[in-house]
């Protein structure tokens, strides 16, 4: 028996992921679990602001008018996606990280006083010593009805692909009210801290060993030509190893 693979991330992302799975030979069936909304915010003074921190490419494509007045300003990216969104938004990129948002924020030499553009919900960090920020909230996720893919879902064979930590409890939240078993379901996050968002009880939780699409989709890809040889891993055993690897942020 073989997987049938599920994305639930939000547009313009999740029809991305389907393009590049479709470019690995990965079918996956794509249902948004949510949606992006912007979210009016007060730009700070550009004159004491040096560059821009950036966690996804929605604070890009959901930022609004207030970019404008930033445009100068060099962009520090999680990700090539993010750096990709921003370039064509007329940024230049300064850094792109491959390792999580606190990787980058790590590596920017002091002084330097930063602005972080973010959604309502985001990942803590930690600026090194001489780097400070401010931080904005540009854009919001809100959740949508899991019901188009409960068919898929109660086949058996379903491995769901979780982006995201606000995903992997309203999608567990929406198996418990149309009465999916947990048991029938697998899952595969990008990283620890969405495992432990999942909560308990699924047929096997699988971890991306690094925190980036390319790794969460090439584990995909090898749990649906082995399917269910690889050991599932616990939200406790997640957890445990959280430290380590959850040092991305969106």
């Amino acid at each position: 028996m073989s997987f049938h693979c599920l994305a639930l991330r939000p547009e313009p992302g999740l029809a991305a992921t389907l393009d590049k799975a479709g470019a690995m030979g990965l079918a996956i069936t794509g249902c948004a679990l949510s949606e992006i909304r912007a979210v009016e915010w007060d730009c700070p003074d550009p004159a004491g602001i040096d560059g821009l921190l950036i966690g996804s490419a929605n604070a890009i494509l959901h930022g609004g008018p207030n970019l404008a007045r930033l445009i100068a300003k060099p962009v520090y990216a999680v990700g090539e996606a993010t750096a990709a969104a921003a370039r064509g938004a007329g940024f230049t990129v300064a850094m792109t990280g491959s390792g999580g948002l606190q990787g980058v924020l790590d590596a920017i030499a002091a002084p330097c006083h930063l602005l972080r553009i973010a959604g309502e919900e985001h990942v803590p960090l930690t600026p090194p010593a001489g780097v400070t920020f401010a931080e904005v909230i540009a854009y919001r996720s809100v959740a949508l009805a899991l019901d188009p893919a409960a068919p898929q879902l109660a086949s058996g064979d379903a491995l769901v692909l979780l982006h995201s930590a606000a995903t992997a409890r309203h999608f567990a939240a929406e198996c418990d009210r149309l009465g999916l078993a947990r048991a029938q379901i697998a899952l595969a996050a990008l990283g620890p801290r969405i495992t432990d968002a999942a909560g308990a009880g699924w047929a096997a939780i699988h971890t991306a060993d690094r925190p980036d699409e390319a790794a969460l989709l090439q584990l995909a890809f090898d749990l649906c030509g082995k399917p269910r040889s690889i050991p599932p891993v616990s939200p406790g055993q997640a957890q445990a190893s959280a430290a380590e690897t959850d040092k991305h942020g969106r």
